[in-house]
């Protein structure tokens, strides 16, 4: 086997604790992205179900919509991602970071 050609698994576990496939993700076609579908996807890369690359050409993001998204979640986690806490997240750490 080629270091190119690692196995990837086919289920991992997502944020919720459920079992998450490349079947069970958001669809391609979402444009509504709630926290935990944005918590999917993030775990999908994390867990090697998908590449960064792969998720941002499939769902149409930018490298930095989906850094910005792992950096919630490691950060804040799910409460992280809503919008209308991420601006009041990305303050309180930009806070703790100048102390």
């Amino acid at each position: 086997m080629s270091e190119n050609s690692k196995a990837r698994p086919t289920q991992i576990i997502g944020p919720l604790g459920e079992p998450l496939t490349l079947e069970t993700l958001p669809l391609p076609s979402t444009k509504r992205w709630v926290a935990r579908r944005k918590a999917e996807v993030v775990a999908a890369v994390n867990g090697g179900l998908l590449t960064a690359h792969e998720v941002c050409d499939r769902y149409g993001l930018t490298e930095e919509e989906l850094g910005e998204w792992q950096r919630a979640i490691a950060q804040s986690g799910l409460p992280g991602l809503r919008v209308t806490r991420l601006q009041h997240y990305k303050s309180l750490h930009d806070r703790r970071r100048r102390y």
